[in-house]
């Protein structure tokens, strides 16, 4: 059973996504408390995403066009022979439209094969695109972690807890997320900075856990506040916080 004191040491395991459940668990509850150990996830995080994006390969630009060019000379590995009986006639109709046949094979294959390498190269830079973006917001988070005037205030709502983290220099602000309830695929967690009462889109947390930079400066809002709204997030909240975080 993990103790208090032992789960000081589960950051990097945890950002790493591998602890057990309960394990986990009890870590959430405990880095919703911990700023310290808040810190130390993000810089963890920061460093594999480092090492993810430093494993990307980027298909090369030229693949489509090798392969294109190779369709017409690469020969097409046979069927593996069976024994067929005889019927008269079908061998020379078969002779007759083989050449039709082998056309309409290639075209398949060229088909095919371009298809497969543009799929696998949007891929490829949509994955690095990705990897861009959560190393720069794990960058800054880290970077907020370590301000010098750095602040952090939590609440809970039923069994979600969240502390958000901010720095007056910095002037961006940060929210760590643990046990919210899960919600149907078609809402979403939208946080909202409070702007004297008028609630400025901070961006999403697609899910009940994690840790995310807020959207836009501080700008002289008064706290952050966490909303239900549909998928994809609202201009407006359409709905009571079920949660507000001050800046205090």
């Amino acid at each position: 059973m993990t103790t208090g004191a032992d789960l000081h040491t589960l950051t990097g395991a945890y950002a790493a996504h591998a602890l057990p459940d309960p394990e986990r668990e009890a870590f959430e509850e405990h880095l919703a408390r911990c700023a310290s150990c808040a810190q130390e996830v993000a810089e963890f995080a920061t460093t594999l995403a480092r090492l993810g994006a430093a494993e990307t390969v980027t298909p090369a630009p030229e693949l489509k066009a090798r392969v294109m060019s190779g369709i017409g000379s690469v020969r097409q590995v046979p069927p593996p022979a069976r024994a067929a009986v005889a019927r008269p006639g079908r061998a020379g109709r078969v002779r007759r439209h083989w050449p039709k046949l082998a056309l309409a094979a290639s075209v398949a294959v060229a088909a095919t094969l371009g298809g497969v390498a543009v799929h696998q190269h949007d891929e490829a830079r949509q994955a690095r695109a990705r990897a861009d973006r959560l190393v720069e917001q794990q960058a800054a988070l880290g970077s907020l972690f370590t301000a010098p005037d750095v602040r952090t205030t939590s609440a809970t709502a039923g069994t979600g807890k969240a502390t958000v983290v901010w720095s007056e220099s910095r002037g961006r602000a940060g929210l760590l997320a643990a046990g919210m309830p899960a919600l149907p695929p078609d809402r979403t967690y939208e946080l909202w900075f409070d702007d004297a009462g008028t609630m400025r889109p901070a961006g999403l947390l697609p899910a009940g856990t994690g840790a995310v930079l807020l959207d836009g400066p501080i700008a002289g809002a008064a706290g952050v506040g966490v909303t239900v709204e549909p998928a994809g997030g609202s201009p407006h909240p359409t709905g009571a916080p079920v949660m507000l975080l001050p800046f205090v």
